[in-house]
């Protein structure tokens, strides 16, 4: 049965974009079924609905976290969704939603973890002086850019690299690494021991 994949977005949704073209020419084996955003005109919306995809618009405001989170779930739980993927979601998710769910979230973030981690991980890099960076993908716990890494992809950087730059080589590498994370775990090939995630070999 294909994986049902509900995907989280607060912005132009391109990993969301690689992650609806993947499905529908079977490199993932699974679909996007629903699209929640904070934001009312995030063109992630858009693009779910140019798929004819359900999109869900969830409005914050008079909400506390656990109010809203909870009305994140009930969206998950009726379009029956296995895995959820966090695609430029800007709010942090509170702990009993993370506990109820945890295994079945993964972010993307544009750092090599544990480094940079929070909304300006390519800046960061940058005006640390790094010589490498890149992305991660990794498994969602109650800290922020903190759960157990499933990929990573690396990024050099070049001596007249500014944050915009950086971030478009990043993003095409954060498209690959994505890709493949939910693949592996449509395909069932991820399994989590403490801080490590094990990538298992065909059966």
């Amino acid at each position: 049965m294909p994986l049902r994949i509900g995907v989280l977005a607060s912005g132009r949704g391109s990993n969301l974009q690689a992650i609806i073209d993947a499905c529908k020419e079977g490199v993932i084996p699974g679909e996007v079924v629903v699209v929640v955003s904070d934001k009312k005109d995030a063109h992630a919306l858009e693009r779910a609905r140019n798929h004819d995809v359900k999109a869900v618009f969830l409005d914050s405001a008079g909400k506390t976290r656990e109010a809203y989170d909870e009305a994140i779930a009930a969206v998950v739980e009726a379009e029956r969704v296995g895995l959820i993927c966090l695609a430029g979601y800007m709010r942090l998710l509170g702990a009993p939603f993370v506990k109820r769910y945890f295994g079945r979230i993964i972010n993307i973030h544009p750092a090599l973890l544990p480094s940079f981690p929070g909304i300006h991980g390519q800046k960061d890099a940058l005006e640390y002086g790094v010589k490498v960076s890149g992305c991660t993908v990794h498994f969602v716990d109650e800290g922020m850019d903190h759960g157990p890494i499933i990929l990573q992809k690396t990024v050099p950087l070049r001596e007249d690299d500014t944050e915009e730059s950086l971030s478009r080589r990043i993003l095409k590498q954060e498209h690959k690494a994505l890709l493949k994370a939910v693949k592996l775990y449509a395909e069932g090939k991820l399994s989590i021991e403490g801080r490590r995630v094990r990538i298992l070999s065909q059966l």
